[in-house]
């Protein structure tokens, strides 16, 4: 796969991709993200499609809820400036939380507390498999 600048190049990334890349590379240095971090989740949350909403009323790129939403300060969350920075805030909150990138990714998909309650990555249905394939893609993007 070629690269351009530890990305995947053009060629190799949907137009949506490569369309919201400058807003996700700024958040992510923004917010001290290991780099291509922030464009993996994004793509397991939303596959780039900001006006994605999800059966539990997650929405936008980086698939933010209501109430986590508002408290990010994010008002228009199909707004993709507005998402990604909430998402990529609320993602810096979870690794300095819990201080790993595998339990930061649980936390987002699943909720703080219940990675709390697990101990590690909670045991049900969607987490496991979601962490997996963040970090599959995030080593796609040349990151580890």
């Amino acid at each position: 796969m070629g690269t351009e600048g530890g990305y995947p190049s053009a060629a190799n990334r949907s137009f949506k991709e490569t369309l919201y890349e400058p807003l996700i590379r700024q958040a992510e240095a923004r917010y001290r993200l290991p780099p291509r971090l922030l464009q993996a989740l994004v793509w397991q949350e939303s596959r780039f499609n900001p006006m994605a909403i999800s059966p539990a009323g997650a929405a936008g790129l980086a698939q933010l809820m209501p109430a986590t939403a508002r408290e990010l300060g994010v008002t228009n969350r199909h707004d993709p400036a507005q998402n990604i920075d909430g998402g990529a805030r609320y993602l810096r909150q979870m690794l300095d939380r819990f201080g790993a990138i595998h339990l930061a990714l649980a936390a987002y998909n699943a909720g703080p507390g219940a990675v709390s309650r697990a101990g590690g990555i909670p045991r049900n249905r969607e987490t496991p498999g979601y962490v997996r394939s963040v970090i599959q893609r995030w080593m796609a993007y040349g990151a580890l």
